[in-house]
């Protein structure tokens, strides 16, 4: 009944084990979520991270998703993770949310990862910069 049209979800995410961080969004999801079927069929993605540990929000008591808190959105392809990646992405899922594992197996899980294409930084009330992926 909507298709073709964004979907948006909230899941667990994972970029490393907590002492090696890679900057590379990675996820355990299953093919029961909508969100994944739509992604198996079209690959593009958005991802935005509030401000959640930065200095002026905390400083000033202010709610991380207000406009004045920084935010940064990724957008690339949501890709399976290869095989020779399994591990470490479970390494870096199961050391950050440990509950996963206590998830029910007859969900088919397994992880898919953003291949990051753009990065946008939103600094204030709409300003908002281009990161080089690099970066």
């Amino acid at each position: 009944q909507i298709q073709g049209m964004p979907y948006g979800n909230c899941l667990l995410l994972s970029d490393g084990p907590v002492n090696n961080s890679t900057g590379i969004p990675f996820f355990y999801v299953t093919p029961k979520d909508s969100t994944v079927t739509d992604l198996l069929k079209n690959p593009m993605a958005s991802l935005t991270l509030p401000e959640a540990d930065g200095n002026f929000c905390r400083k000033n008591v202010i709610d991380p998703e207000d406009p004045r808190c920084t935010r940064l959105t990724l957008m690339g392809q949501m890709v399976t993770v290869p095989p020779e990646e399994v591990e470490f992405a479970k390494q870096a899922m199961f050391s950050r949310h440990p509950v996963v594992r206590k998830w029910p197996r007859s969900y088919e899980w397994f992880f898919m990862k953003m291949n990051i294409e753009h990065i946008r930084l939103q600094s204030w009330y709409g300003e908002v910069s281009p990161v080089a992926v690099e970066e």
